[in-house]
């Protein structure tokens, strides 16, 4: 390992390991981060800098809030000492729910759509969980509220921020994962099948949501259009997705900004049964930030769920995991950083 990447300090991550890298990239731009690493990591491989990129992350988001703690917020930048919070935390816009919760309400109007619409995507995701035993929801033996759900409950859940009820909204867990980025030299004598990148983009248009310049739309469109020109392909080409779920909403509208479906229409690719198992168009097979695990910063699940998908290992016989390998060969991964803030784009594609 000759670069390592990580949405924090990068220096400790090396220093417990042992490391002492050529390349270190310590970018930290919210849930999105990973799929950016991966895109420098290619850059710097292509450049002949490093032949192989650990990207790693570790996030105690719901026990650090359990002993006292703010949990999260050291690899974001977005403590109460930001001055662009100045602007919004006075007026009540001091939650992730707060803001998302207006980007719904904006799509809603636009679109002319209801809140039941978003919760079909909640309730196909926790399908999905339902067949992966590590999804925090995939049992009531493993969470009280576990199991499968109906559009009605997930309806009828707690309300958070109008018109965000719990179960729109993803879990607080902990939760880490790593993967590796490397040449195809290296890949070609490594003991897993490797998964290839064909395409990445990346991309911002706001920090504060209050500048952000259309609430129902986000730079995914422009980190897609990059993944996709690089990689030669388009959405049509794309046989699977995984999406940055923090709430029901960012999943609709990364749906719409990938081509995967016309604005407004996003919502449909669940609530017709398209990403649903043994739909289509698979979406979140692990079941998501939802229902799987969401640590503060998704990113780093959609890679590793890609990655076994596309090599052949979500069912990997260790976890009693059965019923979500897809036969899918190509694979979109979208992470969303922040307030609808920052995007990262990889286009993956199996080893054939």
């Amino acid at each position: 390992i000759d670069g390592v990447f990580s949405a924090g300090w990068s220096t400790e991550l090396c220093e417990h390991l042992g490391i002492r890298p050529k390349y270190i990239d310590t970018t930290a731009v919210g849930g999105c981060s990973f799929e950016m690493h991966v895109h420098h990591a290619l850059a710097a491989i292509h450049a002949g800098i490093i032949e192989v990129a650990l990207i790693s992350h570790g996030e105690n988001g719901h026990s650090a809030r359990r002993i006292g703690g703010g949990g999260g917020n050291y690899a974001r930048g977005a403590g109460t000492q930001s001055p662009a919070l100045e602007m919004t935390m006075a007026y009540g816009l001091a939650s992730a729910p707060s803001h998302y919760a207006h980007a719904m309400v904006r799509h809603m109007h636009r679109y002319g759509l209801e809140r039941r619409d978003y919760a079909h995507i909640a309730k196909v995701t926790r399908d999905w969980a339902t067949l992966n035993p590590r999804a925090a929801m995939h049992s009531k033996e493993k969470h009280p509220f576990g199991g499968p759900i109906t559009v009605d409950q997930v309806e009828s859940s707690r309300l958070i921020a109008w018109p965000l009820t719990i179960l729109h909204c993803c879990m607080v867990t902990d939760h880490g994962g790593a993967v590796l980025v490397c040449s195809p030299r290296v890949a070609a004598s490594a003991r897993t099948r490797p998964v290839w990148v064909a395409g990445a983009g990346e991309s911002m248009d706001h920090g504060n949501m209050l500048e952000m310049p259309d609430f129902t739309a986000t730079s995914a469109a422009r980190s897609a259009n990059a993944a996709y020109t690089m990689a030669g392909m388009g959405p049509a080409d794309m046989e699977m997705a995984m999406i940055y779920d923090s709430f029901t909403i960012t999943a609709a509208i990364t749906a719409e900004m990938l081509g995967l479906a016309r604005p407004g229409e996003g919502h449909l690719l669940w609530k017709e049964g398209h990403a649903a198992p043994g739909g289509r168009f698979p979406i979140n097979t692990n079941g998501g930030g939802l229902s799987f695990t969401h640590s503060g910063m998704y990113g780093m699940p959609l890679l590793i769920e890609a990655y076994r998908q596309l090599s052949g290992t979500a069912e990997d016989g260790v976890h009693g995991v059965t019923g979500k390998q897809t036969s899918a060969r190509t694979c979109v991964v979208n992470g969303t950083g922040g307030s609808l803030s920052t995007t990262g784009t990889l286009v993956l594609l199996a080893d054939d």
